[in-house]
């Protein structure tokens, strides 16, 4: 991996196949251009929501992971977020589909649910802090990397298209300040600890968190009755 990149984009290049399978997913460019089927959307919402309380015990564990007391703080203050903010504007963002508290509680995960969520919290039960954030990128920064690219996609943004809320979300400024603040913290931790000896292994991480976070987008366009569907409403 070229030294001169940030540790970030050295994995994208290192896994370059499986992160253009992901970020560029036919789910995504259904949301850019509003022909996403609403039952794919609403069934991304509700395993989205289930993934979210998995992503909250993440970043629990990478406060226990955490060597020093700033990585603790920075931790912490992702777990709190999940809680206190993203949880709740996720839940409001449902309930404009038709999708109650009870509709998300009452939800059985997808197997392409607990896939990812399972082999993020086990990467990082295994490894150490790193191995975990490494597990996590392709989530956390990878959504502000692909909602950039969309909100540049003529109409994305138009009143007609139904999920322009979840583009300028996450292509809105606080969430790529998010993604950002992630991409540095994860640089700090590869200066530290990222040796030459860790290269394929932590490579090996980003790729089968990408290959999961696909079959995430996947197991959500297969709810939908075909690519010629369009959402029943606005909202």
């Amino acid at each position: 991996m070229s030294p001169g990149m940030s540790f970030f984009e050295r994995l994208k290049t290192a896994a370059a196949a499986e992160w253009l399978a992901y970020t560029g997913h036919r789910f995504t460019d259904a949301m850019a251009d509003g022909s996403l089927a609403e039952a794919a959307f609403r069934r991304y919402l509700v395993q989205d929501y289930l993934f979210l309380i998995e992503f909250a015990r993440a970043y629990a564990l990478a406060v226990y992971k955490s060597p020093q007391l700033a990585d603790m703080r920075e931790a912490a203050s992702g777990l709190s977020a999940i809680l206190d903010v993203e949880m709740d504007l996720h839940v409001k963002l449902c309930a404009g589909w038709g999708l109650s508290p009870g509709d998300l509680a009452q939800a059985p995960p997808a197997a392409e649910t607990l896939a990812y969520t399972r082999y993020v919290l086990d990467a990082g039960m295994r490894g150490d802090l790193l191995s975990l954030k490494v597990a996590l990128a392709p989530c956390v920064i990878g959504y502000a990397e692909i909602a950039a690219r969309l909100a540049a996609r003529p109409g994305a943004d138009a009143p007609t298209n139904p999920y322009r809320v979840w583009i300028e979300e996450y292509a809105g400024a606080p969430y790529q300040e998010v993604a950002a603040k992630a991409s540095a913290h994860l640089d700090r931790l590869a200066d530290r600890y990222a040796t030459p000896a860790r290269e394929a292994e932590l490579i090996a991480i980003f790729r089968e968190a990408t290959r999961l976070e696909t079959d995430f987008w996947d197991m959500g366009w297969r709810a939908g009755p075909g690519e010629e569907s369009r959402p029943a409403a606005v909202r």
